[in-house]
């Protein structure tokens, strides 16, 4: 070993040392002083490479990834690392070579076919996406990345038979973190005749909004008490859930034992046989809100209009909130083209100090501001006649009330829950109508649509 690559390897230890410590800059520095011994060094260009895309610093991570495949080709991590870079940044075709010169160099692996799959399914590909990951699970069928994205694909098209079981290879940190907490089994689709039953949380609070439908299936089915654990903010919404003989928040002391099995929201659906679209249980409405906070709300609304409930962007952290929220409120200000309709913002967090100075012309009502819980948007939105929102938790707890809602969804990367081409949903199937962007993604037109649909809605509203 020569003098400088021993310096070299010295200096990218250091690097990994500062990496697991935290220390980005220092780590950083420790592969660019390898580098500066070892300029061809795979391992320091590929981790420099990360931590450039961490920082968002995405030119200058690509150049690294390239460098580090050009001096170490069987190295597949990095082809697939560059691949995600370039998929994340919407270069599809780049992405694609990428992936197809992974294969070249390891076609067994399972990881590899799973990446393209993902990347086909993203460009609207889906049959090719689904035959990656069946050849993926065909050359490794304990990868569960695999079959959880080919579930997506599956549920996307209302196949629900299959996309069910293979969403069953989720993990996250709350299945984890549950199936390490709970005593019982995990309900696996048992009898449930004379049994109870804790459905655990998962994901978001419209996913919980949205399976908890089934705790009313887990009584017909026979269980004689049906606990559900949800987020702190749905825990008195939740109290007027049919089925449900106890609700708890994750925040109160669960206890770990006292019920026969455990489950989670999103297992429902397999366990309880949704096989088709028309197997979804869709008895709507299945919340409702105290008729103490309706009235409260109530009486803070004006009298005389069509109020209309606004929600324009969601949880930032969401994977997709890029594309599923809109840029700012003044996004919706062709809306102010519509007479005589009173809007009501119910945006919570990110854009909700938007609502205090909304576009020239659109009269809007900012009372997020004063919602404390689901409970309280619950009862809000009862009182409204409509409620337009992009795909977030007030959509779901619109359609739940049984209030009509329109919901605007992305182009790129739709949620598997709105199908694929429908402009309705069987989730809410009489409650919700779904305007889509166009193919290359555009608010500027769904918005456009939904202020025409508006202008025939609000002279019936009116007079109605």
């Amino acid at each position: 070993m020569s003098a400088h690559f021993a310096q070299a390897e010295a200096a990218f230890h250091e690097g990994n040392q500062c990496m697991e410590a935290g220390d980005a800059e220092g780590a950083a520095a420790s592969f660019r002083r390898a580098l500066g011994f070892a300029p061809g060094f795979a391992e320091a260009l590929a981790n420099l490479g990360y931590l450039y895309e961490l920082s968002g610093a995405v030119a200058d991570a690509e150049v690294c990834y390239r460098q580090a495949i050009a001096s170490s080709p069987d190295c597949i991590q990095v082809y697939l690392n560059l691949g995600v870079l370039l998929m994340n940044r919407k270069r599809f075709a780049d992405a694609e070579t990428i992936y197809r010169q992974a294969l070249a160099v390891a076609p067994d692996s399972s990881a590899v076919w799973s990446s393209l799959g993902v990347l086909l399914a993203c460009a609207k590909r889906e049959d090719e996406a689904e035959r990656c990951y069946r050849t993926a699970l065909a050359l490794d069928s304990t990868d569960e990345k695999a079959r959880f994205n080919l579930g997506y694909v599956l549920l996307r098209q209302g196949r629900f038979e299959e996309g069910w079981h293979c969403l069953e290879a989720r993990t996250n940190h709350a299945l984890l973190r549950q199936q390490a907490f709970f005593a019982c089994p995990r309900w696996q689709g048992e009898p449930l005749a004379g049994k109870s039953i804790v459905v655990g949380f998962e994901a978001g609070h419209g996913d919980m909004i949205q399976f908890c439908r089934y705790t009313a299936v887990l009584k017909r089915m026979g269980a004689t008490r049906v606990t559900v654990v949800c987020h702190p903010g749905l825990k008195t919404l939740f109290a007027s859930l049919p089925g449900a003989d106890e609700v708890l928040s994750f925040q109160d002391a669960v206890p770990s034992s006292g019920w026969d099995f455990w489950t989670l929201p999103m297992s429902l659906p397999h366990h309880c046989r949704t096989h088709l679209l028309d197997d979804i249980p869709a008895a709507i409405p299945y919340l409702a809100a105290e008729p103490e906070r309706v009235a409260h709300w109530s009486h803070l609304l004006p009298e005389g209009q069509p109020r209309v409930g606004l929600v324009w962007k969601g949880n930032a952290h969401f994977e997709n909130d890029a594309e599923r929220s809109l840029p700012c409120l003044d996004a919706l200000a062709p809306l102010a083209t519509v007479t005589g309709v009173q809007y009501v913002s119910l945006q919570k967090g990110p854009g909700e100090q938007e609502a205090e100075q909304p576009p020239t012309g659109l009269p809007l009502l900012p009372l997020g501001a004063a919602l404390q819980d689901f409970a309280d948007t619950a009862a809000l939105v009862t009182n409204l006649d409509l409620v337009i929102s992009v795909d977030t938790a007030v959509a779901h707890l619109a359609g739940a009330l049984g209030k009509p809602c329109w919901v605007l969804l992305p182009d790129y990367r739709t949620d598997w829950r709105w199908l694929t081409g429908r402009s309705d949903t069987p989730w809410y199937p009489e409650q919700m109508r779904l305007f889509r962007q166009p193919p290359g993604g555009d608010w500027a037109e769904v918005v456009a649509d939904v202020t025409r649909a508006l202008q025939q809605w609000a002279p019936l509203q009116r007079s109605a």
